[in-house]
């Protein structure tokens, strides 16, 4: 898009006018004849392959609404149902490996929901050569994992492909757990108001496994995050509050990272969000990091962090809350959901301007979860 276009459309924005989404492309983006890694990114390709294929043929109310997990009301009692897969490579990484993220991964999706995590599935398929030694280092990480989170592993499968039709181990959680208060957290509850939470550092992960994957040393030790957040969003619920509906959303920011995930939320809810950049957190080893590679960490993946957006009479209370939970030390307001421009997120900048933070395209960073 040519840049007066860019500043032009941005202009509006700022000024409320109402105008087509700005992350909207004028070229179909879904003419690829064949999968690309794009479509794994969680960014835009990701959302036109939802929206063409898999809705059309699956829609229904709850899917609908495209949280990161579903609430059904079954028997009385309010569950959360997810599942995802992991592909990760390296497979083992500083801070983690794929077993801890396949475990933390699931926690998580059902935490954005408010409820408490309780049993998982898990599904491998195996590429024939693995070492048993590797699988059984992947199970243990696996098991510590859980007993972290609180769940138990319930059920399972297992399948062996042929030697270079996989890449060492693919894996596949799926996860059940009790809503146990009186909420409703979703993304079209974000409201013009909220503030925005943002429970620490972001880029951690992706950086990690990028780091690892190209062999590359920067200053500072980089660490994935990856860490089960079912106990920070508890002592987040927990906060002293006249009524329980006090948090609108919740989002773990992964694939996409926070940048693509309040675009979703923005879209979603039709609210706008304003960002200050300024107190965003991004460890200096992670910054200059980025910047060799011509990345930006807001679209980096985290797999040990959430974005909440909490009314704001109720957004001190919850921030001190989080602060006194070891994977909420480092929480900050980072900007607000606001009536304007909305589907669409702007950001101050540290020198005083403003630019649009659009939904990631393609794929920045491949296999990273």
């Amino acid at each position: 898009m040519p840049a007066a276009e860019d500043d032009l459309k941005m202009e509006k924005a700022i000024a409320g006018e109402s105008l087509t989404p700005f992350g909207s492309c004028p070229i179909p983006i879904f003419d690829h004849k064949r999968i690309v890694l794009g479509h794994g990114s969680g960014g835009k390709l990701t959302a036109d392959l939802i929206d063409k294929i898999f809705l059309p043929a699956f829609r229904n109310p709850t899917l609908d609404k495209l949280d990161d997990q579903a609430v059904l009301n079954i028997g009385g009692a309010r569950l959360a149902f997810s599942t995802d897969s992991f592909v990760v490579t390296p497979i083992f990484f500083p801070g983690g490996d794929i077993g801890r993220l396949a475990i933390h991964g699931t926690v998580n999706d059902l935490a954005m929901s408010g409820a408490r995590p309780l049993y998982l599935s898990a599904a491998f398929i195996l590429e024939e050569g693995l070492p048993v030694d590797d699988l059984r280092r992947v199970v243990e990480s696996m098991r510590a994992a859980a007993a972290e989170a609180g769940v138990q592993l319930v059920t399972g499968d297992t399948k062996v492909v042929n030697r270079g039709k996989g890449d060492q181990i693919f894996i596949t959680t799926t996860g059940i757990g009790v809503i146990e208060h009186d909420i409703s957290i979703s993304a079209d509850r974000a409201s013009p108001g909220d503030k925005i939470i943002l429970s620490g550092y972001i880029g951690d992960h992706g950086m990690t496994i990028m780091s690892q994957r190209e062999g590359l040393e920067f200053e500072g030790a980089i660490e994935s995050d990856c860490a089960p957040l079912n106990g920070l969003v508890s002592a987040m619920l927990a906060t002293t509050a006249p009524a329980n509906d006090f948090i609108h959303t919740l989002r773990d920011p992964t694939r996409g990272g926070v940048a693509t995930t309040l675009n979703e939320i923005a879209k979603h809810a039709n609210v706008g969000m304003v960002l200050d950049e300024r107190t965003i957190p991004v460890r200096e080893s992670v910054k200059g990091a980025c910047e060799v590679l011509g990345l930006d960490p807001l679209y980096v993946a985290n797999e040990g962090k959430l974005l909440a957006l909490v009314v704001p009479e109720m957004a001190g209370a919850v921030l001190e809350q989080m602060r006194q939970h070891p994977f909420g030390q480092d929480a900050v307001i980072i900007g607000e959901v606001v009536e304007n421009h909305p589907g669409m997120v702007l950001m101050k900048t540290e020198i005083g301007g403003t630019r649009v933070l659009d939904v990631m395209f393609g794929e920045q960073l491949p296999r990273i979860c």
